[in-house]
């Protein structure tokens, strides 16, 4: 009997014990782009219970209340949560500074056992994180892989398929040989070697190695670098020239002389000049104070391979207007985007889909809207027309204009100009063409304006403290001092520019940073969402951000347009002399001066008259319903004299579409319309707050069913929507031609003094001819 209660006390307690430990599941993502992490070990403190989160990030796990669960990634700082009264713990996981930054080497191993290891096709970014300690152990000891994994952190090392004979693939995250399989460069004492030699490295004689990637790496080796490059230096290197500076199309690189040689091939050059240590130092400063060799290429920018990024686009689609008959967004000033893809067209280039921004397009033209006359800073145009690419919808147009002042009746500006000197600022298209345009900006400054200038390479620093805009001079001689040179540390520009401004703070007065840059950084904060984190924090400060973009071949679209959507600013693209006199010229006060922030726009459409609506453009501005009314939400800003068009293609109702599908009936709601508006197509509401304000004022117009012939101003901005969305290759443009743009805009160009809308018609007739 003894024996019997024993057993069931035991059992009991088990049993207890048993009770308390529940199910705790969740999701790990990462900190640097939101994005799940599979791999992650989850393990409960002080026992061997424990799991990995799968492809997804999601992981489930028995624990206690009280329990403390241990989250451990390699590149990822170990994070710890208890165990409380939710079953839930979703965590996101930050990067290990310590870690080299975005940095995966897959190793070679002369072992032929079989591992279990993904295939080439499976080696998807986080693929790779899931399964880097298995195949790390696997590595033999005296390999050069092993020389890797020891010596660098944040390296992982893969062995491939495990085939007998098959060796293993090397892939530099962050590349694109991430997305498309492109093994590095691999570079050994200056001359380029293959895969095989390489593997074949004595580890014992590796002086040192680096490994380059984007930017880093085109802008020294061009094209045949888009997989990044693994630059390893032997004990038997020749070291002759090693401190000399190369300069190649205004891109300092301080490197071997054979590996600069070797990497450019001799039909590439155009003019090569050797200075000697006394020259160069004069001419360059201390940083060639052992020599330079400057080398121009025919191309003029030895970035061959694109390394552009935009933010992804997912075209917006027909909405029914019984089951949303809401429609909210941002407004959106920028113009970058046209100015970018006449970059494109002008030099032949292919056009990326997600380049082309119909808002940006359309808006980058002015409108005959009229001037507001009203207390509030702008005014409200409405148009409905029958829609010349489709015979069965109607367009609709929806204008603001903001209220223009002379630029002497504009308040005092404290600006400050973060200017970018790194080493890819240093072609004829970048930091040259930026002092030109900055020049336009500074001679129409004022006695009661005041500049600073703030430049950022691998630091940032002051070359201009604030200095009265009646000392052209002075500012103009800081400008033409600024050389090119060095990483790219843009957090660090941003975090200084925004303390000297809120340090010369103008109460009632116009203060902004102005950044000019091709958005390329790499040191420090650099990512889209670090970025964006940075700004907003920022901005609470009352400084607003204008960000000037230059050059190509690397430029950062997406990075530019997050930090002047989150900077309370606008975004301009200058390719040209002619783009900087539009953006620092004609219209200098809405480039530098805000009349209104946070303007949104609501449309509710009339489901009596309008069975479906899409919005043309504005993909990345798009809104919840509720944010409408929610001063806390961020929107776009409204600069003087600055216009924003809205396009909505509508179908009636009553007409048979091939752009809706069957929707089943609604069993607990009812969709009931009002007779009372049978007149009325959509009612517009805009909300805006002054520069200065944080509640917002609301404004409501209504538009009637009337289709009118279009205006001048209509044909044009049809004919503009119609090229992006051929440019996009969108579903929606009904196979019109580009005769049809080329129609429309010939019957849109108006009075066009400045020649913007005829220019227009050359670009699109040019691209024809192309295509």
């Amino acid at each position: 009997m003894k024996h019997v209660l024993q057993i069931f006390t035991i059992l009991f307690v088990a049993f207890q014990l048993q009770a308390q430990q529940r199910n705790i599941s969740g999701v790990v993502t990462a900190a640097s782009d939101g994005l799940p992490l599979p791999g992650v070990t989850v393990i409960v403190k002080g026992t061997s219970n424990g799991t990995q989160t799968d492809f997804d990030g999601k992981y489930s796990i028995k624990a206690n209340t009280g329990d403390v669960l241990i989250f451990s990634f390699v590149g990822m700082k170990t994070e710890k949560r208890t165990v409380g009264t939710s079953n839930v713990i979703n965590l996101v996981m930050a990067d290990d500074s310590s870690a080299l930054d975005e940095v995966v080497i897959t190793g070679y191993s002369k072992s032929t056992r079989s591992y279990s290891a993904p295939s080439k096709a499976q080696l998807k970014r986080r693929e790779q994180k899931a399964y880097h300690n298995k195949l790390a152990s696997q590595i033999q000891s005296n390999s050069i892989s092993q020389t890797l994994q020891g010596q660098t952190s944040g390296v992982l090392v893969n062995t491939g398929s495990g085939q007998p004979s098959q060796t293993s693939q090397v892939i530099i995250r962050g590349n694109a040989s991430l997305s498309k399989g492109r093994e590095p460069l691999y570079v050994v004492d200056g001359v380029t070697v293959n895969a095989n030699t390489f593997r074949h490295l004595n580890h014992k004689d590796i002086k040192s190695l680096s490994v380059l990637k984007d930017s880093n790496a085109t802008a020294i080796y061009g094209s045949r670098a888009t997989g990044g490059v693994i630059v390893v230096t032997t004990t038997k290197a020749k070291t002759k020239n090693k401190d000399v500076l190369y300069i190649i199309d205004g891109i300092p690189v301080k490197k071997e002389d054979n590996l600069i040689i070797e990497s450019l091939a001799d039909s590439l050059i155009d003019t090569k000049k050797e200075y000697s240590k006394a020259e160069a130092r004069k001419k360059f400063g201390e940083i060639a104070k052992h020599g330079c060799i400057v080398i121009t290429t025919h191309k003029g920018n030895f970035r061959i391979q694109s390394n552009e990024t935009y933010a992804v686009i997912e075209e917006n689609s027909f909405e029914r207007t019984t089951l949303s008959p809401l429609s909210t967004f941002s407004i959106d000033v920028d113009k970058a985007s046209y100015s970018n893809v006449r970059r494109m067209i002008n030099n032949g280039e292919t056009i990326q889909p997600d380049a082309v921004k119909i808002e940006e397009m359309v808006n980058y033209f002015n409108y005959d809207y009229p001037q507001p006359t009203d207390e509030h800073p702008f005014s409200i145009t409405t148009e409905v027309v029958k829609t010349p690419w489709h015979d069965n919808t109607n367009l609709v147009r929806i204008g603001l204009q903001g209220k223009t002042y002379k630029n002497e009746d504009l308040p005092a500006s404290n600006l400050t100009f973060l200017i970018d000197v790194s080493g890819s600022m240093g072609n004829r298209n970048k930091l040259p063409l930026l002092k030109s345009a900055f020049k336009l900006l500074v001679n129409q400054l004022r006695q009661q304006d005041k500049v600073s200038i703030v430049v950022y390479a691998g630091a940032a620093g002051v070359v201009l403290k604030p200095t009265s805009g009646d000392k052209k001079d002075k500012i103009i001689r800081a400008l033409d001092n600024l050389n090119s040179g060095g990483s790219t540390a843009g957090g660090a520009g941003i975090e200084l520019a925004y303390k000297l401004a809120e340090k010369n703070f103008k109460k009632n007065g116009n203060n902004r940073v102005i950044l000019a840059t091709d958005g390329d950084f790499n040191v420090g904060a650099s990512s889209d969402k670090a970025m964006e984190e940075l700004i907003e924090e920022k901005r609470k400060s009352g400084v607003f951000l204008s960000v000037l973009g230059f050059g190509y071949g690397n430029y950062k679209d997406s990075k530019l347009e997050t930090l002047a959507d989150k900077g309370n600013g606008n975004h301009a693209y200058i390719d040209t002399m002619q783009e900087a006199q539009k953006v620092f010229g004609k219209e200098f006060g809405g480039t530098l001066y805000t009349i209104a922030k946070d303007v949104k726009i609501q449309v509710e459409f009339n489901p009596k008259k309008v069975q479906a609506y899409r919005l043309i453009g504005y993909e990345n501005r798009l809104l919840n319903d509720e944010d409408f009314v929610d001063d806390a939400i961020d929107a776009g800003e409204l600069g003087s004299g600055h216009t924003v068009t809205a396009l909505y293609e509508v179908v009636p109702t009553g007409i048979e579409t091939e752009y809706l599908n069957d929707v089943a009936d609604l069993k607990y709601t009812e969709t009931k319309t009002i007779d009372d508006y049978s007149n009325e197509l959509f009612t517009v509401k805009f909300r805006y707050k002054k520069p200065d304000a944080s509640k917002s004022i609301e404004m409501v117009h209504v538009q009637t069913t009337e289709i009118t012939k279009p205006t001048e101003d209509m044909n044009f901005a049809s004919a503009v929507a119609l090229f992006g969305m051929q440019l996009r290759t969108s579903q929606y443009y009904n196979n019109a031609s580009i005769d049809k743009v080329i129609e429309l805009a010939e019957n849109g160009r108006a009075k066009d003094k400045q020649g913007y809308r005829a220019e227009f018609i050359r670009l699109v007739k040019s691209y024809d001819h192309l295509d």
